[in-house]
């Protein structure tokens, strides 16, 4: 079977269709165009605005034209991750989905379920005359994964309702009331090159199969950060022998913990031969740490030839120090939610780039304003001291709960009638675009849902099949009272 023979058919159609279309951060053009033929082709009024955001407007079913208008809210961009070895150009190829049991997964990529799913369930309801609703409005939104530029720049007069169904969660039977705000703080490394001794021997070491994640997410659950294994293997031989440092890259996106890092370095000739027992033993320790947690860590070594230059001495040992102490991960739990992360960061990614510098990306997220500030200043004050440059993005505000919300209540009696079974009502350590809303639509009354995934932001991303079903019976269903407000 696959994933277009599945049921409901109009959401499984919507969605294989979507895993056709390459749609990476910043680059929506493609599934752009396929959301103004979709709307074409079945008679649906659409527009766009300057930032490419599209919004697809249906008329309210018989009887219920007056009603208030829903607006149901999804991200036209997906996570760019594969495995190491995995032939996949991003800008090009579809993915390549399989079932797996009760899995919806790709092969060796992100399967783009986040927001996939969300972008199908709103086309169908779009396209499906069967439904009873008022008016509906579908907002697909650009470039939500590298900084929620859709929702920051949504153009004037896109949007008219003022109840918005954000289709962009991944537990099924969790309704979301609020979200993390977050902010981006970089530091730039800038390095002299000085030439490679020549009675050095140099080493590439690598660590992989680490499960990443989504850094809002998953951040709790105590997941490996490869940078941060690599640089404390460089620190732990830093302090035994003299070492060059020719090169340092790990992670990718902002938004994911780092699951593969690699460096070159090198040291005196005299101790290369003690490289490989101290990474076996410095390996047994690190899986040891991360026992029941990262099954599948790969820690490797190799000899290479000596590169052309090295890092200057001084940034290289900076850059080691900086990236094995900077903060990562909880920093705080919440005091109001139980369970609930309040505030934390990820120690995203590091890159060599072009004019003699190294970039690192590191990104902070809290449901208290004043706690993001606060870590992000951390981050700030714990870079300058390593003597890189630093700066924040605009960061987005967090979405304050609303325990008196009309469309939670319907959200969660909904729920209830169709399964017999209470929704739970939460707050996400994770930024959705729901708080950038507010902020031009301050009437706005919004929950967030949608079906079970788990490894999104990583090629273990999968869909549970089951509760896809459930989800859009559960969004008929809230259309439907929506209806009679």
């Amino acid at each position: 079977m696959e994933v277009k023979d599945l049921k409901p058919a109009l959401i499984w159609q919507c969605f294989d269709e979507i895993t056709k279309v390459p749609r990476p951060s910043c680059h929506e053009e493609q599934i752009r165009e396929y959301l103004m033929r979709f709307a074409d082709k079945h008679g649906i009024a659409v527009k766009t605005d300057a930032v490419g955001n599209v919004v697809m407007s249906k008329k309210g079913s018989a009887g219920h034209e007056n009603a208030p208008t829903v607006v149901l809210q999804a991200h036209m961009d997906m996570v760019a991750e594969k495995n190491s070895g995995v032939d996949h150009d991003f800008m090009k190829d579809p993915i390549q989905t399989y079932i797996d049991g009760d899995w919806v997964k790709a092969k060796g990529t992100t399967l783009g379920a986040d927001n996939g799913i969300g972008i199908a369930a709103a086309l169908a309801v779009m396209a499906d005359d069967s439904l009873e609703h008022g008016p509906v409005e579908a907002l697909f939104t650009v470039n939500e994964e590298m900084g929620l530029e859709g929702a920051q720049k949504l153009g004037e007069g896109m949007i008219s309702g003022k109840i918005l169904l954000n289709l962009d969660s991944e537990d099924d039977g969790e309704i979301f009331v609020g979200c993390s705000g977050g902010v981006d703080t970089t530091a730039v490394f800038t390095y002299n090159r000085s030439f490679s001794p020549e009675n050095f021997k140099y080493f590439k070491v690598k660590v992989s199969g680490l499960l990443g994640g989504h850094s809002g997410g998953d951040i709790h659950l105590g997941r490996a950060n490869a940078n941060k294994i690599i640089a404390r293997f460089i620190w732990e031989c830093s302090k035994k022998w003299d070492i060059e440092v020719s090169s340092f890259n790990g992670g990718n996106l902002r938004n994911a913990i780092p699951r593969e890092a690699e460096a070159v370095f090198g040291i005196h000739s005299e101790h290369s031969s003690q490289v490989d027992k101290f990474l076996t033993e410095y390996a047994a320790s690190i899986r040891n740490e991360y026992k029941g947690i990262e099954p599948s860590m790969d820690l490797a070594i190799e000899s290479v030839d000596a590169p052309d230059y090295c890092i200057d001495s001084k940034t290289s040992l900076s850059l080691v120090r900086a990236l094995y102490s900077a903060p990562h991960g909880v920093i705080s739990m919440s005091h109001d939610i139980e369970g609930l992360v309040e505030t934390s960061t990820n120690l995203a990614a590091v890159k060599m780039e072009g004019d003699n510098k190294i970039k690192v990306t590191t990104s902070q997220r809290s449901s208290v304003e004043s706690r993001k500030v606060d870590i992000a200043g951390q981050v700030e004050a714990h870079f300058q001291l390593a003597g890189a440059e630093v700066t924040h993005s605009d960061g987005y505000p967090g979405w304050a709960p609303n325990m008196d919300s009309a469309i939670m209540k319907i959200a969660a009696e909904s729920y209830e009638e169709l399964f017999g079974q209470k929704a739970a009502i939460k707050a996400i350590h994770a930024g959705l675009e729901c708080g950038l809303f507010l902020q031009n639509h301050p009437d706005l009354d919004m929950v967030s849902f949608g079906p079970t995934m788990t490894g999104v932001h990583s090629p273990d991303e999968r869909l549970l099949i089951p509760t896809v079903e459930k989800f859009w019976k559960h969004l008929a269903l809230v259309l439907k009272k929506a209806s009679s407000l």
